[in-house]
């Protein structure tokens, strides 16, 4: 894959200095001088301590990347929500979870987006995840398609300049506020390695959160996070005392409609790095969720 750029300074500079500008770190800046890639300059290749003047034109090539062994491509399709050269996003259901571990090693969000690129024949074939979800989350999850992609991206997450939303039913009446921030540390328990906890030495969390409906004994809530602690919606609702339906791990209750927490991304908005446009994306919501407020709503 290839990118380029227009030098424009009176003073000197390095080619490394100036692609550092770019996002291409250290060990991409390797990747490319040992891995196949190259740098040119006005059509000439250069090496990365050449030194640039006024107008010179620059231009990377990226060598492709192979896919991984370990992740293994699986046949099933994905409900894709946007797709261009960079990025990947997809619908994600419950129930799959988003990378390979030792107890879900092989039906993974991983896996199929791996399928969909061998059956497509993409030349870059590992899988870059930006933003994961919990196994029984549904929801926008969102893919770099090359490293270049997962680094740019990456900055915009440090930055806080991704933003993902989500809806979820909470058990019990929502206070009467319409608006509300939980600002609550968020650590692991000494008995679990898979459950967390509300704990004053864990790291800071921040979810806001808007009230959408309120039910018999439960509340549908829009949410945005300010930060990406695992399992943070679940641990900070059920920590104020509003437990995800569906949530048995953090004390809510399951249903003849609800079988998992009912967390839906429902979201998901970024500047794209190579084209600065805004790009907003929207998922529906899952039929369980919608199934359930369907009868309710009666």
């Amino acid at each position: 894959m290839k990118f380029n750029w227009v030098y424009e300074s009176s003073e000197k500079q390095q080619v490394k200095t100036f692609l550092r500008t770019k996002g291409i770190s250290r060990g991409l800046l390797a990747k490319i001088k040992f891995q196949g890639g190259k740098i040119e300059v006005n059509q000439r290749e250069e090496n990365a301590v050449y030194y640039l003047k006024d107008m010179d034109t620059v231009e990377i090539t990226i060598p492709d990347e192979k896919g991984y062994e370990t992740t293994v491509p699986i046949d099933i399709p994905i409900d894709i929500i946007y797709e261009d050269a960079h990025y990947l996003v997809v619908n994600k259901p419950y129930g799959v979870a988003s990378i390979p571990s030792k107890i879900h090693p092989k039906n993974t969000m991983a896996n199929r987006v791996k399928g969909y690129y061998v059956r497509e024949n993409y030349i870059d074939q590992v899988i870059h995840i930006v933003t994961r979800l919990d196994r029984d989350t549904t929801g926008l999850m969102l893919f770099a398609k090359h490293g270049y992609a997962h680094a740019m991206l990456d900055k915009e997450l440090k930055l806080k300049q991704l933003h993902k939303k989500y809806i979820a039913l909470v058990t019990g009446n929502l206070n009467d506020n319409l608006h509300g921030m939980i600002d609550a540390p968020i650590g692991m328990p000494e008995d679990s390695i898979v459950r967390r906890i509300v704990h004053p030495k864990g790291k800071s969390a921040l979810t806001e959160y808007w009230v959408k409906e309120r039910y018999a004994n439960t509340t549908l809530v829009s949410i945005q996070l300010h930060t990406g602690r695992t399992h943070q919606i679940r641990v900070h609702f059920s920590h104020i005392g509003y437990p995800l339906l569906g949530d048995d791990l953090y004390g809510g209750e399951k249903n003849e409609w609800i079988k998992r927490q009912a967390l839906h991304c429902c979201e998901l908005n970024f500047t794209h790095p190579f084209t600065q446009e805004k790009v907003i994306l929207k998922s529906n919501y899952p039929e369980d969720i919608s199934e359930w407020l369907k009868y309710n709503n009666k």
